[in-house]
């Protein structure tokens, strides 16, 4: 799809799509997005900070007006737009961990997006799950009172979006068909990032199974059908952890990824195994030389590793990138998924391109491959712009599965 805004930054642009995007299921409104992005100075992340916290400030004021007089929906429409409007105040902030905006506006995405979930109903209910003896926070959707087993879409977001953002990503269009949906971030994701200090790790499957614990303590949740969903990077996690647990009926992924490696060393100008061994050594001053330029000259790698480095708390691009080697399903791991596995691919995703399709390539399990093209306007990463479209193919894919209908 051609940008609509930010022409010569392809990162600005993206993170626009994402938020129209959001439209679909109430985070965003269409002339908001339009006059924030105009206040924009392109590739200022001053400025896309400043403009998209003083509109998330406005909306936010609005829903406790409305509550205040009684308006629960306006109140609700309001905090949840709000809500993804500070999230994408702070988004381009990371590369100074300790820059006060940074929970300024975090915490006020989620405070927002909590007022939003209570007025609900039945209301989205935050939760702790108990981790490594901390909490990974999260959120259960029901689609009614009736407290009855369902089928449960367990969902992660990927390398840099919220838990409350999978509302938009996802949950929503869960609950409309009737599914439980049990939500959460995992570490290295903000909800752990920002207050606990836990970073990404690549084993899943040891965050994944202590979320499906307390999944199967919930009345709402039936055990015999459960699907993983993982956005993003989400997209290598969660089948990581459908390859090692097998509690997991389906396995969703938007986009499919098959090896972060691939990611890692495809800025290095030499051959994969030469440029991992560079990666990991102790010292490397030419690499470090290198990285550094190809931040300088391209928007979306500097952000990708001063980002990597925050979420997995590195000093340098080069460290970032030795620990983005270890995120894959390769070595047999992704022959060890047994369950059905929806595997999506945007045409021009750019970030991720051709990993879907790795990814596929692999599975040994009962296997869909869904390509979303221009031709519908659906081409992007996680189909970001047309999220009606994408979660009606997902859905009815999983519905087949599981033999629901909605």
């Amino acid at each position: 799809m051609e940008p609509l805004f930010f022409s010569g930054n392809p990162q600005f642009w993206y993170e626009t799509l994402r938020t129209f995007g959001h439209i679909a299921y109430g985070g965003a409104d269409f002339g908001e997005v339009v006059v924030t992005a105009r206040r924009i100075t392109a590739g200022d992340y001053d400025s896309w900070h400043d403009e998209w916290l003083a509109t998330a400030d406005r909306v936010a004021a609005e829903g406790r007006t409305a509550l205040a007089a009684g308006h629960r929906i306006s109140a609700r429409d309001a905090f949840l737009r709000a809500s993804n409007y500070y999230r994408c105040a702070e988004f381009f902030l990371h590369g100074d961990a300790a820059d006060a905006r940074i929970l300024h506006a975090y915490d006020a995405s989620v405070a927002c997006f909590r007022q939003a979930a209570a007025l609900f109903t039945p209301a989205v209910e935050p939760v702790e799950i108990p981790y490594e003896g901390g909490v990974l926070p999260g959120y259960l959707y029901r689609a009614d009172d009736s407290g009855a087993p369902r089928p449960t879409v367990v969902m992660c977001n990927g390398f840099d979006g919220t838990v409350e953002e999978m509302h938009f990503f996802g949950a929503a269009a869960a609950v409309e068909r009737g599914y439980t949906v049990l939500s959460f971030d995992g570490p290295g994701q903000p909800g752990t990032r920002y207050h606990q200090g836990l970073v990404f790790r690549p084993d899943w499957e040891n965050v994944v199974g202590p979320v499906l614990d307390h999944a199967l303590t919930r009345p709402e949740v039936d055990p015999t059908r459960i699907a993983l969903f993982g956005a993003s990077m989400g997209g290598v996690l969660m089948p990581r952890a459908a390859a090692f647990d097998h509690r997991v009926a389906a396995l969703i992924t938007l986009d499919g990824i098959y090896d972060l490696g691939v990611i890692a060393t495809s800025s290095i100008p030499l051959p994969r195994a030469e440029a991992e061994r560079r990666l990991r050594a102790d010292q490397d001053p030419e690499l470090d030389a290198m990285l550094e330029a190809a931040m300088a000259a391209a928007p979306m790698m500097r952000w990708a590793m001063e980002h990597g480095m925050f979420a997995l708390n590195v000093d340098t691009p080069r460290a970032f990138g030795a620990a983005y080697l270890d995120f894959h399903v390769r070595d047999g791991v992704a022959e060890k998924i047994t369950c059905p596995t929806l595997v999506c691919a945007g045409a021009d995703d750019g970030f991720f391109k051709g990993q879907p399709e790795l990814l596929y390539q692999h599975l040994t399990c009962p296997k869909t491959l869904l390509e979303f093209t221009d031709e519908h306007g659906s081409d992007a990463h996680c189909q970001s712009g047309i999220q009606r479209l994408a979660f009606a193919r997902v859905y009815d894919w999983l519905d087949d599965v599981f033999g629901t209908t909605a």
